[in-house]
């Protein structure tokens, strides 16, 4: 069957779920059972509970079929194996193949995708060992203790918010590497206030730009070089920059290394990229970060099945579409606690 795309609510099960609204009272229906039933196993040996989401088996039934109708499945298929989804930009969207293959190779200009993404983890491990061995140290063959993000956005959150989740775990096993810390506000008082908490001469500066051009990215290079300056060390020394291969920051001797992505990456995706990969793998070693991608690979495995039922991805946005779209639900909050 060919993939359509049609508007949502052209759908005749979406006009049946609006037909549902304020069909469960959770003050009512909300006890154990409803707990222990309304669950399903995720990747990684997490579980998906969904007991406190306003659905029963009838909308479940026909989030379902909305789902089918949308042939949501098979345009994951498209995405996955190289379709042009994002066509505003005209682009494919591969943040996936940053964590394994769901489906064909996907070829573009000649180059395997795949093979990129694991050569640009594989280059990242080989220089964070280094780091980590004294290998690589700095100009008096001391190691370097602290790693520091430059960058915005997608640049900045993702893998700011995957290193504050893993941090005290890192430090209770033993596999906290060095100390991250993270630049993305323009104002220089985030930046100075950063600068002062690390020993300069010890320290690793990421610099993440795709382009090479995002100007509020290059403002905090130069206010991070001028410390480094002032403080009598060589930048490019301290500097390492992820960046895409056309960018003017690509194999620039003005850094240690430079580690790649490309226009199919997201920032809002790329934290299993490059863009995550140097700082974590940096502070925490490149093994964890390959099982980081590795469970995230598991969960996208899973992304594949059509049984809403028998995936955590899909159904949770399923039901966002029914909270949204049919009980109005303004908001939604998403509260990570350990």
């Amino acid at each position: 069957m060919a993939v359509t795309w049609e508007n949502l609510d052209k759908q005749d099960s979406y006009k049946k779920l609006q037909s549902l609204k304020g069909a469960v009272s959770l003050k009512k229906s909300l006890d154990a059972s409803r707990v222990k039933n309304y669950q399903i196993k995720m990747a990684g040996g997490l579980t998906f509970n969904y007991a406190s989401r306003p659905v029963n088996e009838q909308i479940l039934g026909v989030l379902q079929n909305l789902a089918d109708e949308m042939q949501v499945s098979e345009k994951f298929k498209e995405l996955y194996e190289g379709a042009v989804i994002n066509t505003g930009e005209k682009r494919l969207v591969l943040h996936h193949l940053t964590r394994g293959q769901l489906g064909k190779d996907v070829i573009f200009d000649g180059k395997n995708e795949r093979e990129f993404y694991v050569a640009q983890q594989k280059a990242i491990a080989d220089f964070a060992e280094k780091v980590h061995s004294g290998k690589i140290a700095n100009a008096k063959g001391e190691k370097f203790t602290d790693v520091v993000q430059i960058g915005i956005g997608g640049s900045d959150l993702g893998p700011r918010a995957m290193y504050i989740a893993l941090e005290q775990w890192a430090k209770k096993n033993g596999t906290l590497k060095m100390n991250a810390h993270f630049i993305s506000n323009v104002d220089p008082d985030d930046a100075s206030a950063v600068i002062g908490s690390v020993d300069l001469a010890h320290s690793l500066f990421i610099l993440v730009s795709k382009s090479g051009t995002t100007q509020e990215t290059l403002a905090n290079e130069l206010f991070v070089k001028g410390f480094l300056t002032k403080a009598g060390l060589n930048p490019a020394n301290h500097m390492i920059a992820v960046t895409s291969e056309t960018s003017p920051l690509a194999n620039n001797p003005a850094y240690l290394a430079s580690f790649y992505m490309d226009d199919f990456i997201g920032g809002r995706y790329s934290s299993c990229s490059a863009v995550g990969g140097a700082v974590l793998s940096l502070a925490f070693g490149p093994k964890v970060f390959a099982d980081f991608l590795e469970g995230a690979h598991e969960e996208d495995v899973l992304a594949k099945e059509k049984d809403i039922l028998k995936n955590p991805d899909l159904l949770d946005a399923l039901i966002g579409i029914y909270e949204r779209n049919v009980e109005g639900y303004p908001t939604t909050a998403i509260l990570p606690y350990s």
